[in-house]
């Protein structure tokens, strides 16, 4: 078959005859249309009225045009801002999503599972500000997501107070792929950077001291930044390094570990061979910094 020219094309496509199926990538999008993969907020309850699609956190719609996030699909409130305006959501992503009352993910909230349609509740219905992805019903963001900020990661070992991991774990190992962007869990002063290599024998080290909570967050085999420096302050979730596998022996197994110390400490604690466990489980510190341990 010959090549058709732009006009021949353009005859047989308004005739009907020709027809062109766009790929995933011009699919997606905030398009008006709820896509595999997306947070959608809807206008009216039931999943009715026009849609407005996305594909991350926002931590404020936006209150008037030209401005504002709005819905963009067709039917009713076709144009009109999301903020205080939606009544039903569809959660197709993987992860729990969360709508919030105000702003910033403050206020009265409500956590949408995985896959699940819901009508907002009586909080939330036309009373909407924001929604962060990777957040629970509880309001607190996986510790896995705060580190990366992106889709997550895994924890892949856990603190196991020295009773099920032969290496003595004292930490929480968390993966999600070589060059993932690690960021501060919480805010502090860099007090110790150790850059290594990867391989074996070139454990890296990022130590964050916070006096409020009198506790070091250190961070091993991540690639600290080149601009980071001992004295840096650092904010929650800024960047700090990038996931590698320094200290690790293959690149397979690259991962971040975070480890929580009490007082000022320039290094994790003693691992192998060690009968002492230092650190206290730091599940109830996470969570008093509005992070679930998974």
């Amino acid at each position: 078959m010959k090549k058709l020219n732009a006009v021949t094309l353009a005859l047989l496509l308004g005739a009907g005859i020709v027809g062109i199926t766009p790929g995933a990538a011009q699919a997606a999008g905030r398009d008006g249309v709820c896509d595999a993969g997306e947070f959608c907020l809807y206008y009216n309850s039931d999943q009715e009225g026009s849609v407005s699609d996305f594909t991350g956190s926002i931590p404020d719609y936006g209150a008037t045009q030209p401005s504002c996030y709005e819905f963009k699909g067709a039917g009713n409130g076709k144009g009109d801002c999301v903020k205080n305006d939606a009544a039903s959501a569809w959660n197709r992503t993987s992860d729990p999503v969360a709508v919030y009352y105000n702003s910033d993910y403050g206020g009265a909230r409500q956590g949408i599972a995985a896959g699940a349609k819901v009508n907002l509740n009586s909080d939330l219905k036309n009373e909407n500000a924001s929604h962060r992805f990777n957040d629970t019903s509880t309001g607190k963001e996986n510790l896995s997501h705060g580190l990366y900020n992106l889709s997550g990661g895994t924890i892949t070992c856990g603190f196991d107070g020295y009773v099920n991991t032969p290496g003595r774990h004292e930490g929480i190992d968390i993966a999600r792929g070589i060059g993932s962007p690690v960021r501060a869990l919480v805010a502090g002063t860099v007090i110790n950077i150790v850059r290594g290599a990867n391989g074996g024998d070139g454990l890296s080290t990022i130590a964050v001291y916070n006096a409020t909570y009198d506790r070091t967050v250190i961070y091993l085999h991540s690639a600290p930044l080149s601009g980071l420096s001992e004295g840096d302050t650092v904010a929650r979730d800024q960047q700090i390094g990038t996931e590698a596998w320094r200290g690790i022996s293959s690149g397979s197994s690259a991962h971040t570990h975070v480890e929580v110390r009490v007082g000022r400490r320039e290094l994790a604690a003693k691992s192998v061979n060690d009968p002492t466990l230092d650190n206290p489980n730091p599940t109830s510190f996470w969570n008093a910094r509005g992070y679930n341990v998974r």
